[in-house]
């Protein structure tokens, strides 16, 4: 077989040759232990946390190395293709402070390696293709859907492994003269990888590999025997090919990827080296996990876990700090120990390594996210969280809005107890939940949404009608404290809960019972932040009108 004849019969219309794309594509220049890395998505309009969980770890591999980070478009799969899924990919992860050095933007490229998208790459991957079949490594493949059919049909009842691979392989060693036959009355074809791998041999004749996974350690297995596609019938590449070809060009030192690809590892190990070149270092991530309601272990699941889709946090206005710190606790083992050392460090300053990376399964937990962010969001200025949440509202609960029109007013709300020493309060999580939180300083969302204390439930108005009559905006918290523990015992309730807890039959209950009714006509809820404080914040004014307001919804059952 005349393979470089083939090669011209198969591509006349490829006239630049690999050396082109070599020259094109030079090694980068670079600090030495700098690392390249790149995230890949496919424009499939589903993002999701495992895309955010690999990007997250090539950003940390190319910034602490003094290395570069890229965004490469995958979309050779043109039947998943979903218009508009490269701007939400580029937005969602910029939203969740993701920052290329390079790569695909909204705007066109940034960076000497694109077109960084594969759509754009055809006659890049087919010069290499080229090559492989003037190398005699690769060859097209006439064989149709039911001719594979057949074959798979075959082998299930020979219990042979499926695929295309040894004499399975029907166009394999097909002559010069029937693939021009073939080509001459338009039979399509495919490019497929002719493997040197058999596993027809006895197991201990089975050649294998081994190649370093940063993650996983050194990985040993058999070497593929599959031929696989490497064009299609289109021209288009299949992933297999596409990523070897761009992670060489693009100079792609450690390729992160989650475990599924695990399988597919020998065939781009063999692409490699056929091509002649370096197999970069692949750092094959663990699944994302959650325990179900039995405690067991399972996969993040597209069907049953909303907040596998990073749309599910930007829908609910977690911070993107917050999100970062609690991807690093299930990235590195050490992280969190390195926190508690380092309370107010930036979180930039912590030394990620992929040697600390879980490879069994990183076990994702929705409420220690939520406590992680409420330890994040403390640290963040009312100014800036103020500026969070309005951006936020603008983008998804724009009839909120209103809410900041006045601007000191709300930081002072966001700013509530946050600045105790000894019990700072931590109950602020995601947008969505801060705001319905601090609704109740709002009259238009103002509501009462518990019940009254079944103790004081028979004196609500008289505790209410007190309240008013010796209420002063200008008391202290001691002050105004006292004067609820005066109401109390006017009423007959403990001033002191311990007292009614010793001897219950001798009041109608205690003050607590008295401030809860206070605390609902004011904010609403049972619970709430300080109500001294809360009043303090909506003014004399607002605050007794809101229990004039509840005073009369009362009179009108009584």
């Amino acid at each position: 077989m005349n393979y470089e004849k083939l090669a011209e019969l198969l591509f006349p219309h490829i006239d630049k040759t690999p050396a082109d794309y070599e020259a094109m594509y030079p090694a980068r220049d670079l600090p030495a232990g700098a690392k390249v890395t790149r995230l890949g998505p496919s424009p499939t309009g589903f993002i999701h946390l495992g895309n955010l969980y690999g990007a997250f770890v090539d950003e940390r591999l190319a910034h602490q190395s003094g290395g570069k980070f890229f965004l490469r478009i995958e979309d050779t799969d043109d039947k998943r293709y979903v218009e508009g899924a490269v701007e939400i990919i580029i937005n969602s992860l910029r939203f969740f402070g993701i920052q290329f050095d390079e790569g695909a933007t909204m705007n066109g490229d940034i960076g000497d390696y694109g077109d960084y998208t594969q759509s754009h790459r055809g006659p890049i991957y087919q010069c290499f293709a080229k090559k492989l079949v003037a190398e005699g490594k690769a060859y097209p493949c006439f064989m149709t859907e039911a001719d594979i059919a057949e074959i798979h049909a075959q082998q299930e009842a020979q219990k042979a492994n499926p695929g295309i691979y040894g004499k399975w392989a029907k166009s394999r060693d097909l002559s010069m003269e029937e693939i021009e036959a073939k080509l001459a009355t338009g039979t399509p074809y495919v490019i497929r990888l002719k493997s040197d791998g058999d596993m027809s041999l006895p197991e201990d004749q089975i050649k294998r590999f081994q190649v370093e996974d940063a993650i996983r350690g050194t990985l040993d297995m058999p070497v593929n025997d599959q031929d696989t596609v490497l064009l299609k019938a289109t021209g288009i590449p299949t992933y297999h090919f596409a990523h070897v070809v761009d992670d060489h060009l693009m100079r792609t030192t450690h390729v992160v990827r989650g475990a599924e690809w695990l399988p597919s590892l020998p065939i781009h190990v063999e692409l490699f080296e056929k091509l002649g070149w370096e197999v970069p270092i692949y750092c094959h991530t663990a699944q994302l996990m959650k325990l179900d309601e039995e405690g067991n272990k399972r996969k993040l699941s597209k069907r049953k876990d909303p907040e596998l889709s990073l749309d599910y946090y930007r829908n609910e206005g977690y911070h993107p700090a917050a999100v970062r710190e609690y991807l690093l606790t299930i990235l590195n083992s050490n992280f969190e120990e390195w926190r508690i050392a380092n309370p107010d460090a930036p979180i930039d300053d912590f030394a990620f390594t992929t040697e600390k990376m879980s490879n069994s399964g990183a076990l994702f937990d929705l409420n220690k996210l939520n406590d992680i962010s409420k330890d994040v969001l403390l640290k963040i200025s009312a100014a800036d969280l103020f500026d969070f949440l309005k951006a936020w509202a603008e983008e998804f609960k724009p009839e909120l809005l209103h809410i900041f029109a006045d601007r000191a007013y709300l930081e002072k709300i966001l700013d509530i107890g946050r600045h105790e020493e000894r019990n700072p309060r931590k109950d602020h999580i995601y947008a969505q939940q801060i705001i319905q939180n601090i609704s109740y300083f709002f009259d238009d969302l103002f509501e009462i949404e518990d019940d009254f204390p079944q103790e004081a439930a028979g004196d609500v108005q008289a505790i209410i009608e007190k309240y008013l009559a010796t209420y002063d905006h200008k008391d202290d918290q001691e002050v105004w404290f006292g004067k609820i523990r005066q109401i109390a015992d006017e009423l007959g309730y403990a001033v002191k809960p311990k007292d009614f807890k010793k001897n219950p039959d001798q009041y109608k209950g205690h003050v607590g019972h008295v401030s809860t009714v206070i605390r609902l006509a004011v904010a609403g809820r049972s619970q709430s932040p300080d109500i001294w404080e809360i009043q303090q914040i909506l003014g004399e004014e607002k605050t007794r009108q809101r229990v004039e307001r509840t005073r009369a919804r009362l009179s009108k059952f009584l």
